[in-house]
């Protein structure tokens, strides 16, 4: 028997934060849980959110932009601490799960103010900047990687290896076979840049795939993302090289694209490389370059070694060399095929459930705290405690 519990999600306005704090929060909810999420007016905008999930929208400063900007984000962060010690007042949360970024922390600290238990999930190979300025004090650090660099060796012992979360329908491609990919068959491509696009893949792709031999380039099947500003003059490239090719900016039915395609090309953000390893999907991935501390080019680090994807410096991303990568992967059958299965092999599937299991073995259901505060102040409580405490710790 499971003992409903109160968890407040806090994450940062991208999808690379949200997208995982709503699959932790559909699990936790899935298992009996009452779950809120505080986010940012960026965080709310992003589809997705599990339906029962209470959204709260709170202000949060970035730091920067010289004095004048870090006495705003000061001033800002204050503001979101006040609001959720508010919020936590009424909720009465059991642990707080930060996903990084600055919103999540107002929501960390009036947890630390409340002395509520505490967890973070770093996504990226490399500890995020709010995550390392409260690991000190967080009861655990969920990671998506074996080795993350920027954890203190004092805080190894919270560390636990989950991975991160993806959506299930992503996950259950997993048990799908790598499409058919034959002579003369369909070479389907997909083409992300994350939930904004990326300029510099719409820019590239189009001519690299031009340049394919004759026998490769008329098989194509194309499926790229691309920015608004974008998307005609693509269009109007893969026009001009007779290539067909579907364009939007964003992919509600990623899960489906994905499952259909046989090769990726993209940037090597957290959530996408979770994606290709889930459902094994070989990929060329081009890290961006301005991220923080470089960290997708540590993201794509183990998926390369295992060859489930080769990565490409954003200098060196041209059409000439993007085509030659291409072509050593696509142009035998079995190259692409023993890519996907190296590419399977660094997925963590199960890394909302351990998450998930994570974070239940903090904190305390509101019934088992009463419980225990009664014992504290000498009541008698009889042979109940036993059996609620393992209830409360299922």
């Amino acid at each position: 028997m499971t003992v409903s519990r109160n968890f407040v999600l806090a994450a940062g306005g991208t999808g690379g934060h949200i997208i995982p704090a709503y699959a932790l929060g559909a699990e936790l909810m899935r298992r009996g849980h009452q779950v809120a999420l505080i986010t940012d007016n960026r965080g709310s905008a992003i589809p997705g959110c599990p339906d029962n999930m209470d959204m709260h929208v709170m202000p949060a400063g970035r730091v920067a932009g010289g004095p004048r900007g870090w006495f705003a984000a000061a001033r800002n962060i204050w503001r979101g601490r006040a609001m959720a010690r508010e919020l936590f007042d009424e909720f009465d949360p059991t642990a707080v799960i930060g996903f990084g970024g600055y919103p999540a922390l107002p929501a960390l600290l009036a947890a630390f103010s409340h002395k509520i238990p505490t967890i973070v999930h770093e996504q990226n190979a490399v500890l995020g900047r709010v995550n390392r300025l409260v690991a000190g004090k967080v009861n655990a650090i969920a990671t998506a990687y074996p080795d993350v660099q920027r954890i203190k060796s004092g805080h190894s012992e919270k560390v636990h290896l989950v991975g991160n979360p993806v959506r299930a329908e992503v996950v259950a491609l997993r048990d799908e076979p790598f499409p058919p990919f034959i002579e003369d068959g369909v070479f389907r491509v997909l083409v992300t840049g994350g939930s904004q696009g990326a300029s510099i893949l719409s820019d590239i792709v189009p001519d690299a795939l031009a340049r394919l031999p004759l026998n490769l380039r008329r098989r194509l099947q194309v499926t790229q993302q691309c920015r608004a500003e974008d998307i005609e003059k693509v269009r109007a490239t893969y026009a001009d090289h007779q290539i067909p090719a579907q364009l939007a900016t964003y992919l509600d039915d990623f899960p489906e694209w994905l499952g259909w395609s046989h090769l990726v090309i993209g940037r090597a953000g957290a959530s996408t490389i979770a994606e290709l390893t889930c459902s094994g999907r070989p990929a060329i991935l081009v890290p961006l370059p301005s991220a923080m501390d470089n960290h997708q080019a540590y993201n794509v680090s183990e998926m390369v070694k295992a060859g489930g994807a080769r990565a490409m410096n954003q200098a060196a991303f041209t059409p000439v060399e993007l085509a030659k990568q291409i072509q050593k992967m696509a142009l035998l059958p079995e190259t692409l095929e023993n890519a996907a299965r190296a590419a399977k092999s660094c997925g963590r599937p199960d890394a909302v459930h351990d998450l998930a299991d994570l974070v239940e073995s903090f904190g305390r259901a509101p019934l088992m705290q009463t419980l225990t505060t009664r014992e504290e102040n000498g009541l008698n409580l009889g042979g109940a405690q036993p059996a609620m405490a393992k209830e409360a710790a299922v």
